[in-house]
């Protein structure tokens, strides 16, 4: 599908939206202006939403691993994703991946179901600056925390927060310091950012949001109004790259060894 779309020289896009956020790519020119100065480290933990201690009717196929929708192919592929966009791409990794709720109980039924998907995800490597990060994804809730990333540099810290989750999907709040500042504070994200979906910033909450910015985006692309220095959508081939190293990470915690990973690009 890759080569095809390639060679029909269209538009093709695919649904990575987090990279569509407006506080995501405000996060990644803060860092390419040298908010933070050189990024040291990274660290960023996460809940799946699903995969956790029960299911329902509607999410039984999560269940089984190999249906391809897991923790590791949604909630932590698409985090990866948006990782990766702000701070580039992961040039070694280390992973344990673990089932460790190989039973679960139905929400209203009480039935036992057999689980064979993974609800423990732990990434480590070093990043192509030389950065040392972490991705930690837990299937299921969590009481304290949702979603946390950090980033870390000589000169500041930048922090992105989210309440749910899906953080993908709803309202992220992005909060810094560098320098002398004592304290992070909340960083709003300047307007330009909302490109021309100005009446949904009051809707940043909804499933919808990054989606929406995406089809801008993609919109743009076709119409060639994009700004030179903006980004594009992601389309087949750089999918095909993000879904090679998210097996690079299987094989990682299949063997154990530490993998060296080929530059990737974005």
């Amino acid at each position: 599908m890759a080569d095809l779309a390639h060679r029909r020289g269209g538009a093709d896009c695919r649904g990575l939206q987090a990279r569509s956020a407006p506080p995501l790519r405000y996060l990644r020119d803060l860092v390419a202006e040298g908010h933070v100065g050189r990024v040291l480290s990274t660290s960023m933990l996460g809940s799946g939403g699903y995969w956790g201690a029960t299911y329902d009717d509607s999410h039984a196929y999560l269940l089984d691993v190999t249906s391809g929708a897991t923790l590791l192919s949604i909630p932590f592929g698409h985090s990866l994703d948006a990782l990766a966009m702000v701070l580039g791409e992961f040039r070694e990794v280390s992973a344990h991946m673990e089932n460790l709720r190989p039973q679960v109980t139905h929400v209203t039924s009480g039935a036992v179901a057999g689980k064979s998907a993974e609800d423990q995800i732990a990434v480590t490597g070093l990043l192509e600056s030389g950065a040392v990060a972490a991705m930690h994804f837990r299937g299921g809730t969590s009481r304290a925390t949702q979603f946390h990333w950090e980033i870390n540099g000589t000169e500041g810290d930048l922090v992105v927060k989210a309440d749910q989750a899906q953080w993908r999907w709803g309202r992220l709040r992005l909060y810094g310091a560098r320098g002398n500042d004592g304290a992070l504070t909340e960083l709003p994200v300047p307007p330009r950012y909302q490109r021309s979906l100005t009446q949904w910033t009051e809707r940043s909450a909804e499933p919808a949001y990054n989606v929406a910015h995406e089809y801008a985006l993609l919109r743009d692309q076709i119409t060639g109004s994009l700004a030179p220095d903006t980004d594009g959508v992601p389309d087949f081939r750089h999918a095909v790259r993000r879904q090679g190293m998210l097996e690079r990470i299987r094989a990682a915690a299949r063997t154990g060894r530490k993998i060296t990973l080929a530059q990737q690009g974005s």
